[in-house]
């Protein structure tokens, strides 16, 4: 229904953004990476996906039409509604749930939070011949994609469109990488918080 957005960012928080088109303030719903590429007073062209339900009209923001694709296409599956597959997309790329579904790394999907081990093996035994493989240049590589580092720049990004200035940003990303100290990195949603919290301090 509608297609994107296209107009002045007007605000940026920690789950969407508001795009003024035409001084009509849409609200859209965006992952942290799609936020990371929004900065308030800039003019931005956002693919989106319209949820209509009885009570609510919901809009869903993208950084490109794959990911919006993807986002739809996980909808498809039984059990996954649409802050799911947000959720989805918040901690892996469009290709890393591609591989995820096709190599049956249900390991993967479970770092989503709210899918357990029967939610990952139904939504890959469901999606594996609609999503299909890997494309681009990640096409070639089955591994994990290497996205433990780019969460800093999404992070400090975020911080930036909330208003705090880049020095504060760089030195709360470095506060929470320390926490993390080697282990398992969070979806960039849960790390934009804990930095949040930092700054609060």
């Amino acid at each position: 229904m509608i297609a994107f957005v296209s107009g002045r960012v007007a605000a940026a928080g920690p789950d969407g953004a508001v795009i003024d088109v035409h001084g009509v303030g849409l609200a859209v719903q965006c992952t942290p990476a799609t936020l990371a590429g929004l900065r308030v007073g800039d003019e931005a062209k956002v693919p989106t996906s319209l949820v209509v339900r009885e009570d609510s009209l919901t809009l869903f923001g993208f950084a490109d039409d794959d990911e919006r694709t993807v986002f739809e296409l996980l909808q498809t599956a039984s059990g996954v509604g649409p802050r799911l597959a947000l959720a989805m997309l918040a901690v892996h790329t469009p290709n890393a749930l591609r591989r995820a579904v096709t190599t049956d790394d249900t390991a993967a999907l479970t770092k989503v939070p709210g899918i357990g081990k029967k939610g990952a093996q139904r939504i890959v035994l469901e999606l594996k011949d609609r999503l299909g493989g890997p494309t681009g240049d990640d096409a070639g590589d089955l591994r994990a994609p290497a996205r433990a580092e780019p969460w800093r720049e999404q992070v400090q990004m975020g911080l930036v469109n909330l208003g705090w200035s880049a020095k504060d940003a760089d030195a709360a990303v470095d506060a929470v990488a320390a926490d993390l100290d080697g282990g398992p990195t969070p979806p960039v949603a849960a790390l934009l918080k804990s930095a949040l919290k930092k700054l609060s301090k």
